[in-house]
């Protein structure tokens, strides 16, 4: 599965402090929510895009490497986190998980970006990003229970409130999410 990206950053051949230097500088650029490739050479920009991104509230989504280069994936902040929560059906992580192990048919449906799913997802969720939603709903039984997650909760409201709105009864938004999920998790 090739990762998509929202931009390419050519790092490679730099050295620390310049992969970080040029990132932030592309993330002004990109709007929030939107996903940056960063493509670097120095073994330390792994760890360095990490603590950057966390300590200004960007989300390191993870690296790949292809032969001596390094893929590495952040999502610039879009103040999500401060949205009000307005759908009505919310439940937490944990009666979430309990559905799953229990092996009740439900549908986890994943609104994060491609990228953000690639490195960590909850396995059997169906990933549909936000900004296809409207366009592949027809992909979702309208008959089933579907629980809504997103990283903290705030796509996820949206997506649930997109989908009653197009008929959809059984619809539940997942809060926190994916930052606070402890159940399994794999990658792509």
């Amino acid at each position: 599965m090739k990762i998509k990206a929202d931009a390419v950053l050519d790092a490679k051949g730099l050295a620390c402090p310049m992969p970080i230097v040029k990132t932030k500088k592309t993330l002004t650029t990109l709007e929030g929510g939107q996903v940056l490739e960063v493509q670097a050479t120095d073994k330390g920009s792994t760890a360095d895009l990490k603590a950057w991104a966390e300590s200004t509230g960007h989300q390191y989504l993870g690296t790949v490497e292809e032969g001596d280069a390094l893929k590495h994936f952040v999502r610039k902040a879009s103040g999500e986190e401060t949205l009000e929560k307005k759908f009505e059906r919310v439940t937490g992580n944990a009666e979430l998980q309990e559905k799953i192990e229990s092996g009740e048919e439900i549908v986890v449906l994943d609104v994060r970006e491609e990228a953000e799913y690639f490195f960590k997802h909850i396995p059997t969720a169906v990933s549909i990003p936000l900004g296809e939603l409207e366009a592949r709903m027809n992909e979702l039984d309208k008959e089933k229970d579907i629980f809504v997650v997103c990283r903290t909760g705030s796509r996820s409201d949206f997506a649930s409130q997109k989908l009653e709105a197009a008929g959809f009864q059984k619809v539940t938004n997942v809060v926190p999410g994916m930052s606070g999920w402890e159940g399994k998790t794999e990658s792509n």
